[in-house]
């Protein structure tokens, strides 16, 4: 990104997602409890588009309604922020038995097989003309350029040296006050950057909220020393590995019905080599 999951990815997402909004703290583990399963219980925040939001507008929304769908159960939600203590308080609190858009591997949850995987973007104006896509570009020296502060490409971004042309946006926000993945692209439509920098699930969402004007672009070419791009799962509470198995028989069968809710939301998609999927 992009709970605590920040996606450096802005999360989700999570993101990191924190470098990348990938950090999440450590709590005691809760006992086992014979599960609920007679609904599927999603913990998610309820202002964190294009993730999730309390309306249901998210893609991580469509993705859990779907998974309900192929259960035959209802889609129960516990709506909590996505920050510190979200895990602590929700998964791990059992008010929840699954939280999608967590990195692969993450602390304290047991990870299911990834759904979807993404890397940070640069985006332009489509009118500009740049075919900038590396922050290696040495045409970086003369523009302006907004980046998500605490990330990935902004380490790169520092040893560039092109921090005097950077407009930070904060990484770790409250998101019922604040969408600085939004206001970096809004104010990229605005003119007051030239680039913008930023996990690409935000990037491309609220790009295609200003129709064919910008252009997204995967970070692909930086040094392979600095990771751009996550494989992102779903969390279920450790030693659930039967619940695991069964979410993960769901992701696979519904792979493709999933990409196509991504793609909708303009989530940039990889393989697992990094190469991007149609």
């Amino acid at each position: 990104m992009a709970k605590c999951i920040f996606v450096p990815i802005a999360r989700p997402v999570i993101a990191a997602l924190l470098w990348s909004c990938l950090t999440v703290h450590a709590s005691s583990q809760t006992p086992a409890e014979t599960p609920d399963r007679s609904a599927l219980r999603v913990c998610a925040d309820p202002s964190g588009l294009p993730f999730s939001n309390d309306k249901g507008d998210g893609f991580e929304n469509k993705v859990a309604e779907l998974l309900a769908r192929k259960l035959g159960v209802p889609l129960q939600y516990t709506w909590y922020p996505n920050s510190v203590g979200f895990l602590r308080n929700t998964l791990r609190a059992r008010r929840c038995d699954l939280v999608p858009g967590i990195v692969s591997g993450a602390e304290l949850v047991l990870s299911t097989n990834p759904y979807y995987r993404s890397s940070y973007v640069m985006v332009t104006r489509r009118a500009d003309a740049l075919g900038i896509d590396s922050i290696g570009d040495p045409r970086l020296a003369a523009l302006r350029i907004g980046v998500t502060a605490g990330t990935p490409p902004a380490d790169l971004v520092a040893q560039r040296g092109l921090m005097a042309r950077v407009r930070p946006y904060h990484l770790q926000v409250d998101t019922r006050a604040e969408a600085p993945g939004k206001q970096m692209i809004d104010d990229l439509a605005a003119g007051q950057l030239d680039v913008a920098i930023l996990w690409g699930p935000i990037g491309g969402y609220f790009a295609r909220q200003h129709g064919d004007t910008m252009q997204v672009s995967p970070l692909l070419k930086e040094p392979k020393s600095t990771r751009m791009s996550f494989h992102i799962a779903m969390g279920v509470r450790p030693g659930e590995a039967e619940w695991k198995n069964t979410v993960n028989q769901l992701l696979q069968d519904d792979q493709g019905a999933i990409n196509d809710i991504l793609r909708a939301y303009g989530v940039p998609l990889l393989d697992a080599r990094d190469n991007p999927l149609p």
